[in-house]
């Protein structure tokens, strides 16, 4: 196995931790604080399954592009929520500082983690790629040429 193939391994299995332990913490905090929180409980569930189903799918294979971007997106969005809920509040919910502790920091450490180790992921891909040169050219196939009477 080479260099490059361990580094991509690498980074899938840290990845799909990462975004595996933001999982559970969310999992974690609906089972005891926020079940009952009408929009909020909702969301900490959805952000739970979200996160551990695409903690699964990073290991299956070399993952498609687009799944990599979901994973992106589940990281970026737990931590828009994060910032939402200490700035403006969330559909009427707010919270402060790394409350609860130690979950918060922990989450914010484990989706962090996510989108860097995705960024570094992705750029030892399109280096691969652009290392590896253009892709083999093809003949290209061309009706032939007709020849129209001159008159």
């Amino acid at each position: 196995m080479n260099t490059r193939r361990i580094l991509i391994c690498t980074l899938q299995w840290a990845t799909s931790a990462t975004l595996a332990v933001s999982g559970y913490i969310h999992a974690q905090l609906w089972g005891e604080e926020y079940r009952s929180l009408p929009v909020i409980g909702l969301l900490f569930l959805f952000q739970a399954s979200v996160s551990l189903a695409f903690a699964v799918l990073l290991l299956i294979g070399t993952p498609p592009l687009a799944v990599r971007v979901g994973a992106a997106g589940v990281a970026a969005g737990a931590l828009v929520g994060f910032v939402a809920s200490r700035t403006v509040g969330l559909f009427g919910f707010t919270e402060h500082g790394l409350q609860p502790a130690p979950q918060a920091l922990l989450s914010l450490l484990a989706e962090t983690a996510t989108l860097l180790l995705l960024s570094v992921w992705q750029a030892t891909l399109i280096a691969h790629q652009r290392a590896a040169g253009p892709p083999a050219r093809t003949h290209e196939w061309r009706p032939p040429a007709t020849r129209t009477p001159s008159s």
